[in-house]
């Protein structure tokens, strides 16, 4: 393995005992280039050619409060695969606040967990008072990588090769723009949400593969919600309007407290996504929240959504968790707000939803062939949450024809990453891939890539590669085919 060391940026993070800046979740503030990476064990098929890109939080600075690992600076970490060989690199995003903070060698934001008085300039998104990292999600359109922060940032355009960062892109909205943007690879288009604190408080976007913004949405709603993910088919997208979200009494004292709203049930707005398609239709279903859906598509009369119901949105501070950390722990452990694979039907002409549980396990950061999103599917492949902490150490295959499943799991101390989907070159079945995912051994205090054979995914790693260092845990991943890395 050959590395080249960038230079290095300045940083002022003291050491500390915080759960979340320490283990899987210690900060990588190391910008490298490697080559010729070492395999570990088996070899890098030749069928595979593109990029996988993840978003970690890393925090630089020391915090002006309590941090939360989402208040971490946004780092891109590629590993590129052609011709049977491997190359990796990392870069943080280099935002506005990256850059302020940068200049101000230390924290000019606080945290989700802060009061908002602990910022020294004015925020970004819809909380108003948190630093836009870029940390949250990342996908690729029209050739290039575009990153976004989960309460609606400005949504920052990078080279997937380079990972410069090429700065704020030039359609987002005065609202920001959430994460989990979706790309549709059948239309070439990408579709956005944003939210906010004042009417209409949502809005749905829809840009062409040109990276020309076509449409932008006014979907009202009668307050400030706190959505997360959205969902499309092929003539609709699919938002949402679930009862946990800011208490609005402590909002007009500009406190951000969430809090489960009882007797209010799920609502589902389904917009057509062409201009003259009709008008939105809203469905109601069982209270809940949900982080992310996997997979959404047209059946007839009805439209199917396909995501991770959350059974105790709303869960009790953890008693073992270490003094002051009670409730983020909490919130952060999946098998606290146990989350299961979960399916909407929303019939378009009675008006009806109906509900069926697909899991009983506890799942999510659910992932599919991106060739299939928006239509009708057959597989999608989850992450097995480490009880107690935000962490994945595995991953089921769910074939939702059969109810059938099957499993990997890693050894212990060996956590992953989200794991996007990535076709073979020839590949002609749904489930002809790898899934790809960056581990971090504990043990061994190193971080690997992984592939497995997204047919037989209990057979283990197809190969592991060796990464120039460790890096840290975080959220969202993404594959790309060579071919969606050629601008318009």
């Amino acid at each position: 393995m050959q590395v080249q060391r960038q230079p290095p940026i300045k940083v002022t993070l003291q050491p500390s005992n915080h759960p979340y800046l320490n283990g899987a979740w210690t900060p990588q503030h190391e910008e490298v280039d490697a080559c010729d990476l070492t395999v570990l064990e088996g070899a890098i098929p030749t069928d595979i050619d593109g990029v996988y890109l993840r978003n970690t939080e890393n925090q630089i600075h020391q915090p002006l409060g309590r941090y939360h690992p989402f208040d971490g600076d946004g780092m891109i970490h590629q590993i590129a695969f052609q011709d049977g060989k491997a190359s990796y690199r990392n870069r943080f995003i280099r935002t506005r606040c990256f850059q302020a903070e940068q200049e101000a060698e230390g924290s000019l934001w606080g945290g989700l967990a802060d009061p908002v008085q602990l910022a020294r300039r004015p925020g970004f998104g819809a909380h108003g008072s948190l630093k836009d990292s870029a940390s949250t999600d990342v996908v690729i359109h029209a050739g290039m990588a575009l990153s976004t922060f989960y309460q609606c940032g400005e949504g920052y355009r990078l080279d997937p090769l380079t990972l410069e960062t090429i700065g704020v892109e030039g359609w987002t909205p005065i609202d920001g723009v959430s994460a989990h943007t979706k790309v549709d690879e059948n239309t070439g288009e990408l579709l956005f949400f944003n939210y906010a604190k004042h009417p209409p408080y949502m809005h749905l976007g829809i840009v062409g593969p040109d990276n020309r913004l076509k449409r932008y949405i006014p979907v009202p709603l009668s307050g400030p919600r706190l959505p997360h993910d959205m969902a499309f088919t092929e003539n609709y997208a699919i938002l949402n309007d679930l009862p946990m979200f800011w208490d609005a009494k402590l909002l007009e004292r500009n406190i951000h407290a969430v809090r489960l709203h009882e007797g209010l049930p799920s609502r589902f707005a389904i917009v057509p996504r062409k201009e003259g398609g009709g008008d939105i239709r809203w469905f109601e279903a069982a209270p809940t929240y949900v982080l992310h859906w996997l997979n959404a598509y047209e059946d007839g009369d009805e439209v199917i959504l396909d995501g991770y119901f959350q059974e105790n949105p709303m869960p009790e501070p953890r008693a073992d968790a270490p003094p002051g950390f009670e409730h983020m722990m909490a919130y952060l452990d999946e098998y606290s707000f146990r989350p299961k694979l979960h399916r909407w039907r929303f019939n378009l002409v009675t008006g009806e939803t109906k509900e069926e549980r697909l899991s009983d396990r506890i799942l999510e950061f659910g992932m599919i062939n991106g060739r299939y999103a928006g239509r009708k599917y057959r597989y999608g492949y989850s992450t097995i949450p480490e009880p107690g902490w935000f962490l994945f150490k595995g991953f089921v295959k769910t074939d939702l024809v059969t109810g059938a499943s099957t499993e990997y799991t890693l050894p212990p101390g060996v956590y992953a990453s989200e794991a996007p989907f990535a076709p073979k070159v020839d590949g002609v079945d749904e489930d002809d891939g790898y899934l790809v995912s960056f581990t971090i051994n504990e043990t061994t205090g190193t971080s690997e890539c992984v592939l497995l054979d997204a047919k037989r995914i209990e057979d283990g790693p197809v190969c592991r590669i060796a990464l120039p260092h460790k890096i840290s845990s975080g959220t969202h991943a993404c594959w790309a085919d060579r071919d969606q890395l050629k601008r318009p």
